[in-house]
């Protein structure tokens, strides 16, 4: 597809903070795809996982408390060689400003699948409602395209 064929894509996803929607799409990759792709996140800053997050995902059977939350400089978990293959930016703000800075090589994708910045809950449930509704576009969206190679291959921007 991407990479070599005796190894698997390796795809890094981007988002402001790394402590959302950028550790849906690792973690939904991982699970649904992890015979064929490398899955990884970042952000230009990091912070720590959103605990909403990781109490809805717990509510429905997914455990996601062993994510954290990675920075560009975290080498200790990116890839040292910096050889990803496609690198998925989830926020279009974060794409302008950092897509020609970041120093991985790989084509360059845009999804812009929302943050907690979208939300406009008035009280802890419809909150619940919103992160139930992200958790569902990024699921669908890992679903649909990475499961298909030309569909990946079709979102390519740089």
């Amino acid at each position: 597809m991407f990479g070599k064929k005796d190894r698997k894509v390796r795809v890094l996803f981007i988002d402001d903070r790394n402590d959302l929607t950028s550790q849906l799409a690792e973690y939904f990759t991982r699970e649904y795809f992890g015979d064929r792709y490398e899955a990884y996140s970042a952000g230009p800053k990091r912070d720590l996982v959103d605990c909403e997050l990781i109490s809805e995902m717990y509510r429905r059977g997914e455990d996601m408390r062993r994510q954290f939350s990675k920075d560009f400089k975290d080498r200790d978990s990116l890839r040292d060689d910096e050889d990803y293959d496609v690198v998925v930016f989830l926020r279009k703000g974060v794409f302008d400003e950092w897509a020609k800075r970041t120093p991985w090589q790989g084509r360059q994708a845009l999804a812009e699948l929302g943050s907690a910045d979208d939300f406009d809950a008035t009280d802890d449930l419809e909150l619940a409602g919103c992160y139930s509704e992200l958790i569902d576009r990024v699921s669908a969206w890992v679903k649909e395209n990475l499961g298909d190679a030309e569909r990946l291959r079709s979102l390519i921007v740089a």
